[in-house]
């Protein structure tokens, strides 16, 4: 039996802004698994990015309960998140955060500083095809390139689960390729278990499970038995 890495129980997240309450997420049960690339994909406002950023450690549910592996999320204090979150996760956003002073090997080698058990920064490099540019600084890179950069970072501390929120959101479709081949990379050779947000119906094709999104509650969940490559996605 596949292990689960997360499950969620009825989670809510409500947002007060005084006159209003919004809804981001309205009671949603769930599992992902370890080893899986797990694709969330829906429209913008469909709750997919507050679903990670819970799962991630980085914001509180307003209801229901959330567990990675056998630690609840939703019962830990804030320390305990900063630990697990150091520990346990790697994250990539949309936009790659670098520091523009620092170079690629640099700035991954911020995060080797603070993890456990880390990964050289220039092995990190070259797991995702830029162990050529461990010495360029972002401006020297092109978009594609910076977002690996990123993943790179995201990985150099060995976490057990990559999220990864709309990673090639600002990227071309030849260079979101670069990246999609970078993340499967990871996922096979590492075993990483990786969730990306995507708005693209088709990346969802090299998933191994896609979880659908609509109005703060999931719809279907489609277990994908015949995963295509990147290279193979209709943008």
């Amino acid at each position: 039996m596949t292990e689960r890495v997360f499950h969620t129980e009825d989670l809510t997240k409500v947002y007060d802004t005084g006159a209003v309450q919004v809804y981001a997420l309205r009671g949603v049960t769930m599992e992902l698994f370890a080893g899986e690339l797990t694709v969330l994909l829906g429209p913008s406002g469909s709750g997919k990015s507050t679903l990670l950023n819970i799962l991630g450690g980085l914001d509180s549910a307003s209801g229901g309960r959330a567990w990675f592996r056998d630690r609840e999320l939703t019962a830990m204090r804030d320390r305990d998140l900063t630990r697990y979150r150091r520990d346990h996760v790697g994250f990539v956003f949309q936009f790659y955060n670098l520091v523009p002073s620092l170079t690629a090997r640099e700035n991954v080698a911020l995060v080797t500083e603070i993890a456990r058990d880390p990964m050289p920064a220039d092995e990190a490099l070259s797991r995702v095809g830029l162990g050529h540019r461990l010495d360029h600084f972002p401006a020297e890179m092109s978009g594609g390139e910076q977002q690996r950069v990123a993943i790179a970072r995201a990985i150099a501390k060995r976490p057990e689960v990559l999220l990864c929120d709309e990673p090639t959101g600002a990227l071309d479709s030849k260079t979101g390729v670069q990246v999609l081949e970078a993340l499967k990379t990871i996922n096979e050779d590492l075993g990483t278990s990786t969730v990306v947000i995507t708005h693209n119906a088709g990346i969802r094709k090299m998933a191994h499970r896609v979880v659908h999104f609509t109005d703060g509650r999931i719809g279907t969940v489609d277990v994908n038995d015949t995963r295509i490559a990147p290279s193979e996605i209709t943008w």
